[in-house]
This record gives structure tokens, sequence and C-alpha cells, in this order.
């Protein structure tokens, strides 16, 4: 990991078009402005986090089910 330290103001720039600049400083928390292409996605990791348990809870309820079980029905 790489830890930098910067200033409201100052930005990181990230490969060739990714720009990140800490817009504001308050006390414990640091607004961040990014500055990306559009097809960059960005998300909060509690977020990606939230989807994933939701994901594994969502197949671990899913109930496997016999082939032979199934009804034709013809119209």
């Amino acid at each position: 990991m790489l830890i930098l330290t910067r200033k409201v103001g100052e930005s990181i720039t990230i490969g060739q078009d990714i720009n990140i600049k800490i817009v504001s400083i308050d006390q414990n928390q640091v607004k961040l402005g990014f500055d990306a292409p559009i097809d960059v996605p960005i998300f909060r990791d509690e977020l990606i986090t939230k989807v994933k348990n939701q994901n594994i809870e969502a197949s671990s309820s899913f109930k496997e089910f016999d082939m032979n079980e199934l009804k034709i029905i013809k119209k």
C-alpha cells in the first residue's frame, strides 16, 4: 500500500487519466474529488462489500431441484 500525505487542493494522479483531488478536510472527514473517464467505475468499499454479502446470501438460499420433478405444460 502506498501512503501519501496531501493538503487541501493537492492531487494524486493514477495512470494517465485518473486524478484524485483533496477537496476539504474537516475534523475526521476527508472529501475527495475524482476526475476519471466515464467508463472507469468508482465505488465506495462498503457498498461493494454489501453487494458481495447480499450475493453470497442469495446464492446460499437457492435450493437445488430435481429436473425430473419439473412439469411441462402444453397449450
